[in-house]
């Protein structure tokens, strides 16, 4: 099975590798405000909500956090339309 490479649409004109991703969560629990908290203190944050409200965190496989702007189910579908792609 071919590890997938397409490209995921953040928002704002930023991407991330789709095969790089781990999950896609809401930023509302405490939990993943921990989260954030943490990777903002390990350096391992990346804020591509443009000045926004946070709608949902991704998680990549090297532990980095993303934030943006976007609905964590929009970049859900996104997510799982790129992975059809390569069928």
């Amino acid at each position: 099975m071919k590890k997938q490479q397409g490209l995921l649409n953040i928002g704002f004109g930023n991407f991330v590798v789709a095969g790089r991703v781990a999950a896609i969560v809401n930023p509302s629990s405490s939990p993943m405000r921990r989260l954030r908290e943490d990777a903002r203190a390990e350096n391992r944050l990346i804020d591509a909500s443009q000045g926004r409200k946070t709608r949902s965190i991704i998680i990549l496989d090297s532990n980095h956090v993303i934030l943006s702007a976007i609905q964590a189910e929009t970049i859900g579908q996104r997510f799982n339309q790129s992975e059809g792609l390569d069928d």
